[in-house]
């Protein structure tokens, strides 16, 4: 039996989420009990009676109140420095080319904080020397109104400009004893407004307004629905071949299919598809049918028990490569019949065959039958493409029996259909090693790593990459980075990138190369 009063923090939490839509899980029950204590005893209320007040109506200066306690964001002038650079070398450059005719550049902060970040864009175009002709907005909103009146001042610590170079510091700010003040037509040249990110705002998120837009570290605290919301705002606000870019933490993994992945300046960010390329992608079809289903199903290769022993380039490549989901075995097998039809299928009787041959292949891969369950699973109709767990399925198919330009083409296949897909691209880092492509290997490896932090794979192909190539504190970094997470990874995805390897033999893997490689 709970003591009076033990829920409350739960349904603040609750509240918050709905509200703010910020996350908190359960460690964090703690700090909410302290902030709703503190706020409740400033309104003279008991916790029940002040959560009965907030669940309410005209609450708006305690939710502005409530926003300052629960966002305290840590920033500071050109903040990862790397995504600056992007913005300033290839964002910039190629908006500016795009809207030439316009004239007309747009930009946004979603979760401004107090400033520094719209004011390191605003320096940058400030630098690049722009034609006063052009017309030019950058918005910058959040939902600490503390934080904002912060920003208007333009006042910041040294702290706050730790990373700015002097050059830039003597262009644009003044000392005034300990603070440092942004010269004003830096600060003329944002707006800012108080804007509650968790909900619709019709004015804020105008249609393909945006050339670019940066949120970052925001839907990190997000719950899931309101992240996903928050995307599709993003999304649609953001005009076809604009500019996105997401905290290091963030992904768009699993939240949308409509963008670009791209990598410069040792950073990811991404560029929205325009509007022919999404037109393409929802008329995606089958690449297995017919002819091409020909092309990629080739002879197969002897499976590992009668060819494995004699081939240790193959083990050593196979070693590298795992998709996003920890339960896509699972869900392959779970998933009602129904989902594997296209909705504009014209023989759904077909699908019960679907849902019962996907077991019998799953069967055949964990008894190392690949080139088999390869072939069962070319005979799945039709219409359970374009599904992207049957793609990958197959692409991990054809890597397991050795075909590996087949497995390129199956990859890259699904990447037109799923750009965002990190066992897709940890595949074809496998393919591009056996190729001879180094580079490209490190580059689809560093995507899987960066769309899917938990993913043991990549980082052991990373690892093992740099021991042949003689860097042994990468080598070191990558192949602890990966025994950790091996440890935790998840059986089915073992089952699936694996290789016939199980989990103590990868293990056993990792502490070897570790042990041969020594200590940085």
């Amino acid at each position: 039996m709970k003591a009076p009063g033990s829920a409350d923090p739960e349904r603040f939490r609750d509240w918050i989420a709905q509200r703010l839509g910020l996350h908190f899980d359960d460690t964090k029950l703690g700090f909410l009990a302290e902030v709703l204590g503190r706020r409740a005893d400033q309104s003279g209320l008991a916790r029940h009676i002040y959560l009965d007040r907030l669940e309410g109506l005209g609450i708006d200066t305690e939710l502005q109140a409530l926003a300052g306690e629960l966002t305290v964001p840590e920033t500071y002038f050109l903040r990862h420095i790397d995504q600056f650079r992007a913005f300033s070398e290839v964002a910039l450059p190629d908006t500016l080319a795009a809207r030439a005719p316009a004239r007309t550049l747009n930009m946004l902060s979603a979760g401004c904080a107090s400033g520094e970040e719209p004011y390191s864009l605003a320096i940058l175009l400030r630098e690049r020397g722009l034609d006063p002709g052009w017309k030019v907005t950058i918005r910058a909103v959040d939902i600490n109104p503390a934080m904002l009146a912060k920003a208007a001042r333009g006042s910041y610590s040294a702290w706050a400009l730790r990373e700015t170079p002097a050059d830039v510091q003597q262009r644009w700010f003044r000392s005034a004893g300990r603070e440092f003040i942004l010269e004003e037509s830096i600060r003329g040249a944002v707006s800012f407004q108080e804007i509650n990110l968790a909900q619709e705002n019709t004015e804020l998120w105008a249609p393909a307004f945006y050339d670019v837009i940066f949120c970052r570290n925001v839907l990190m605290y997000f719950t899931p629905e309101v992240a996903q919301a928050l995307v599709g705002r993003l999304t649609r606000s953001l005009a076809p071949d604009g500019y996105l870019f997401l905290g290091h933490a963030e992904t768009l993994r699993g939240l949308s299919n409509g963008y670009h992945l791209r990598h410069t300046h040792g950073t990811f960010y991404y560029q929205r598809k325009g509007a022919k390329e999404d037109e393409r992608r929802e008329q995606f079809t089958d690449p297995f049918n017919g002819a091409s289903r020909e092309t990629l199903i080739a002879p197969a290769r002897p499976d590992r028990g009668k060819e494995r022993d004699s081939d240790s380039t193959w083990a050593k490549t196979w070693l590298e490569t795992v998709q996003r989901a920890s339960d896509r075995i699972q869900a392959l097998t779970e998933r009602p019949a129904a989902e594997y039809v296209r909705q504009d299928a014209r023989v759904p009787s077909r699908a019960p065959q679907i849902a019962t041959q996907l077991p019998t292949v799953l069967e055949l891969l964990k008894q190392e039958r690949f080139s088999d369950a390869l072939e069962l699973l070319g005979h799945l109709p039709a219409e359970s493409v374009p599904d992207p767990d049957i793609m990958l399925l197959r692409a991990a198919l054809l890597t397991h029996s050795g075909q590996l330009g087949a497995a390129e083409r199956a990859s890259m296949q699904l990447l037109e259909y799923d750009e965002l897909n990190s066992g897709a691209h940890y595949l074809l880092a496998l393919c591009r090693e056996s190729a001879g492509d180094s580079q490209g290997a490190l580059e689809h490896d560093r995507a899987a790593v960066y769309l899917d932090p938990s993913f043991a794979m990549p980082r052991l192909h990373l690892g093992l990459m740099a021991r042949r190539a003689g860097d042994a504190q990468t080598a070191h970094r990558e192949l602890g980075q990966a025994l950790v997470l091996l440890k935790r990874e998840d059986t089915s995805r073992l089952l699936l990138f694996g290789g016939g390897f199980g989990r103590d033999a990868l293990i056993a893997l990792c502490l070897a190369e570790l042990k041969s490689g020594g200590q940085p």
